[in-house]
């Protein structure tokens, strides 16, 4: 019997699935892809008489029954996620249904939006005396969001944080972040990461919901805060010429 593969799509530049996920793309003959946020020419790459479905359009229950149907009558069957598929990505309740009907599955992972919208600002989130934690997460929206995991009290670490499906409540967050961060704590918005038409702000705290407003940023964003986005920081004891590891011995070691 075949597999199902969920495939982390990656952020939108159709270059930045995996290797993997495009080649089990070229070989799949169902094809169920989430086209409000994956390029079409993500899944260009199919081969000649594969069946294409768009899953914005359908309920769990009809992907499902595709998808199960696909693998009884011996199809392989591609699931298309945008980012990917284990963050905010839906698949474990997928993968649920698949198990209680016996059928084998596979995750390849793909490359996230707010890995992309790091990339875009040619950030890095984890510097060396500023932050060493990133926190990925979200305003409740219709998927509410634990009382515990509150972004008032997700920032009260004052980690590098990524901040999904949110943009449209920028003044929500803003309120919720500006608890713990300061006013001048750096801020920015990228809209549709990687995407031709991508979009990015950069503010402070402060600022930054009238910019987005301006720009008319009000969805497929990400908002990243944290002082990551400024320039202090230490240097990485990886390369320092004093610091011995097992693949190098330190200047005085040597």
């Amino acid at each position: 019997m075949e597999k199902v593969y969920f495939i982390g799509a990656g952020p939108g530049d159709p270059e930045l699935i995996t290797v993997k996920g495009q080649r089990i793309i070229k070989e799949a003959d169902i094809i169920i892809y989430a086209g409000s946020l994956v390029p079409r020419e993500v899944i260009e790459c199919h081969k000649d008489g594969a069946l294409i479905y768009n899953s914005a359009t359908m309920t769990l229950e009809e992907v499902m029954d595709i998808t199960i149907n696909g693998i009884k009558s011996g199809k392989k069957v591609a699931r298309v996620h945008t980012g990917d598929p284990s963050i905010f990505g839906a698949h474990r309740e997928q993968m649920d249904i698949l198990d209680e009907n016996n059928i084998e599955y596979e995750v390849i992972p793909g490359v996230s939006s707010f890995l992309a919208a790091a990339a875009s600002l040619k950030k890095e989130y984890t510097l060396p005396d500023v932050s060493q934690t990133v926190i990925c997460t979200r305003l409740s929206g219709r998927t509410s969001v634990p009382q515990r995991e509150s972004l008032e009290s997700l920032a009260s670490h004052q980690a590098s944080m990524a901040i999904f499906l949110s943009v449209q409540m920028i003044d929500e967050v803003v309120k919720k972040l500006s608890v713990y961060y300061p006013e001048d704590t750096p801020i920015a918005v990228v809209q549709r990461a990687s995407w031709k038409d991508e979009k990015k702000v950069i503010g402070i705290l402060k600022n930054i919901s009238e910019l987005v407003k301006k720009e008319k940023i009000n969805k497929t964003a990400q908002i990243l805060v944290g002082n990551f986005l400024g320039n202090n920081y230490s240097k990485s004891k990886l390369y320092d010429k004093t610091f011995t590891h097992e693949y190098r011995k330190g200047k005085e070691d040597v």
